[in-house]
């Protein structure tokens, strides 16, 4: 298009994930549904932890705050999401699009380091069990955590101030059912190169670090667990590590898809797709995932509710 259809845009049109009405019904009660399941898990996980004095170690404490991030950017997303799916009006404003950006990607590179964080935490438990209080103290655990917080502001903030400095944009019609920069970037008439490459520079990096910590990490339990005699110990090592490792490939397979290939801009369907599994099913997948796979876990729900249900 043309210079003369560039202008600067007050707000964005979202257009979300299909138009055909039966869809967009069941669409609505299925993410009405998980978005339920989403609120209630991790916020029950988070409390739990809180009030049962047997989760208060640092693999618990990880867990609380990547309950917390979970239940933030399912937040950040869903609500808006259904209700441009049962609305005809899917505007929303350039301020409002621009926090929801910043936010979002606030609360996912701080999972992705969480994730990191959580690896180094089985990593110390599983290696050096009799160092394990000792190493992983209160204060280690806060500063990791508050690192974690902080790569995401800082990663986020970049990439929202170059985002604001977009002067005009060739259409408000944003095909996607959230603000994302790629999406968002394909529709500037100026020269986004440099958003472009940042973008895929910076979430390159922090995958690859993120990706080698917790590789080099699990490479060492693997050796340690082999060299297990017990085979009780064997098995208990690898059924505490087995749902870390489920929810590490399921999100940074999606986050490696989306935005770590280059020439990525343009939010294709199978994009569309992708970015449902890590925004929606995966904050609710977490907790589950933790909790159904974890004694610890359902012993101190069992103590709380003072009930045999998970017996």
């Amino acid at each position: 298009m043309g210079k003369e259809n560039c202008t600067a845009v007050t707000q964005f049109i979202l257009l979300g994930l299909t138009d055909a009405l039966e869809l967009r019904v069941f669409l609505a009660l299925l993410f009405l549904f998980i978005y339920g399941i989403t609120f209630v898990a991790n916020l029950g996980m988070i409390a739990l932890i809180q009030v049962s004095s047997r989760l208060h170690t640092p693999m618990y404490f990880f867990l609380s705050h990547l309950s917390f991030v979970d239940f933030c950017y399912s937040t950040i997303i869903m609500p808006k999401m259904l209700a441009n799916i049962v609305n005809e009006d899917k505007a929303i404003s350039f301020l409002e699009c621009m926090v929801q950006f910043y936010l979002f990607c606030t609360c996912v590179v701080t999972e992705v380091s969480l994730l990191a964080a959580m690896a180094y935490d089985r990593y110390v438990a599983i290696c050096s069990p009799l160092l394990y209080m000792a190493t992983m103290s209160r204060n280690l655990c806060v500063e990791l955590v508050s690192g974690c917080y902080l790569c995401g502001s800082v990663c986020s903030l970049i990439h929202l101030c170059l985002a604001l400095e977009i002067p005009s944009y060739r259409s408000n019609v944003i095909d996607h059912f959230f603000c994302d920069l790629p999406p968002l970037l394909s529709l500037a008439c100026s020269d986004v190169t440099m958003n472009e490459l940042l973008l895929y520079v910076v979430a390159t990096f922090n995958e690859i670090i993120t990706i080698v910590i917790i590789l080099t990490s699990y490479l060492f339990i693997l050796i340690t667990i082999l060299r297990m005699r017990s085979a009780e110990g064997r098995h208990k090592a690898f059924s505490t590590c087995a749902s870390h490792l489920t929810a590490i490939s399921v999100f940074h397979g999606t986050i490696l898809f989306i935005y770590c290939r280059p020439g990525s801009g343009n939010s294709t369907e199978t994009d569309k797709v992708a970015s449902v599994f890590y925004t929606v099913v995966i904050p609710m997948l977490n907790p589950l995932i933790y909790s159904l796979r974890n004694k610890d876990v359902k012993e101190a729900l069992r103590k709380v509710m003072g009930s045999r249900i998970f017996s």
